[in-house]
């Protein structure tokens, strides 16, 4: 019998994923959600992934725009990934957390670092998709630690004992 999703969950619970919030500039205004399914694919030429479920509403922003921001997201900005995993209308989500176009992409104030990409390919991946993106623009702050999702709970990055 194969492992049901709620097993699934937990046991992939147990990697500590970064915290991003992917964003477009859809026709109706910008629009984003909260993930962990975000990484790096290639050097040459610069691509990333993130995967976005099927249902989600910026999904169809992400498609219109054929363009997208990552907003990595830093220690003590649980605040920020929880409005942009909620299901709250997005203007709403934008008024509660701060944001600033870069390359034409809103990107999430104070955020760690951040990538905007142009759509490379959407291919499907069971009840997500996984948006291929080209990096256009990137910056990071050379200082703070990133958010973490381990367990069902956002923590941060601990040294030593």
């Amino acid at each position: 019998m194969p492992p049901d999703q709620q097993r699934f969950r937990e046991v992939m619970g147990r990697l500590a994923c970064g915290v991003a919030v992917v964003t477009a500039e859809g026709p109706d205004g910008p629009a984003g959600l909260t993930t962990t399914a975000i990484t790096s694919v290639s050097l040459e030429p610069l691509l990333l992934l993130a995967c976005l479920d099927r249902g989600s509403r910026t999904l169809p922003a992400l498609e219109a725009a054929g363009r997208f921001a990552v907003s990595l997201l830093r220690e003590g900005q649980d605040d920020v990934a929880r409005v942009f995993a909620s299901k709250r209308p997005m203007p709403e989500k934008f008024a509660a957390a701060l944001h600033h176009p870069e390359d034409g992409v809103p990107v999430i104030d104070g955020a760690l670092a951040w990538l905007t990409c142009d759509v490379r390919e959407l291919l499907p991946g069971g009840d997500h998709v996984i948006a291929i993106g080209a990096v256009t623009a990137l910056d990071a702050d050379p200082e703070g630690r990133p958010l973490l999702y381990f367990r069902g709970e956002f923590t941060g990055l601990h040294f030593g004992a």
